[in-house]
């Protein structure tokens, strides 16, 4: 996997707000079966201000960018999605610091620091089925493909696909869980035999992701 710039954390960050904006009604539908509903139209509401704000944010390094998306989050996201989503953003901008270029090792020390800082403010662990049910299971592959001989020279195009399905995969096994976070942990077991809508969403994210960093990046 070879560094990324700028300007492919601007591709990442604009397709993940641009996808999050467009599943809202798909996401808050699944958050409906056993939560309050609100978890897709809560995130829209922060990152639609993300697309509309984003050409106006500091753009002078990786980590000045993530605490702008952080704020904003902060700022504008309700419920449990604002604290967790802004708190995985900052901490992230902290471990990115003043980089224009990221090594991949950097891009693992980023989401491995976003998913300390989800754990520490919504108290969750992993079998919890929350989004970290998918998110540190897409870490990993991510972490490993980067000393796989077999995923190296196209610019990290296998590599994401590979994290991007192993989080659709894992997303869809939170069904089996049983809730021990959030409005969903008050249905008991009514919360087996849905997937968790934060782990779902992670998945749809990571494939468009994909997808985009494919249409860049691909031979």
């Amino acid at each position: 996997m070879a560094q990324a710039s700028l300007d492919d954390l601007d591709l990442v960050l604009m397709t993940m707000a641009k996808t999050i904006v467009d599943n809202a009604d798909y996401f808050a539908q699944l958050d409906s079966i056993v939560g309050d509903g609100d978890f897709g139209y809560s995130l829209r509401n922060g990152w639609e201000v993300v697309l509309s704000d984003y050409d106006g944010f500091d753009h002078s390094s990786a980590g000045a960018i993530l605490k702008k998306v952080a704020l904003t989050l902060i700022g504008k996201v309700g419920g449990v999605s604002g604290p967790i989503w802004g708190t995985a953003f900052l901490r992230a901008s902290v471990a990115a610091g003043d980089r224009t270029e990221l090594e991949p090792e950097d891009v693992i020390a980023m989401l491995r620091a976003a998913i300390t800082g989800i754990m520490a403010r919504g108290g969750a662990s992993l079998g919890e089925k929350t989004l970290l049910d998918a998110l540190v299971p897409a870490t990993d592959s991510l972490e490993a493909a980067i000393g796989d001989p077999a995923l190296q020279g196209d610019h990290g195009v296998a590599a994401i696909q590979r994290a991007a399905d192993v989080a659709v995969n894992a997303a869809e096994q939170t069904k089996s869980m049983l809730a021990m976070r959030g409005r969903a942990a008050y249905t008991g077991e009514r919360s087996i035999g849905s997937v968790d809508a934060g782990a779902t969403a992670i998945g749809v994210i990571l494939q468009a992701i994909s997808a985009k960093w494919r249409e860049k990046h691909g031979s």
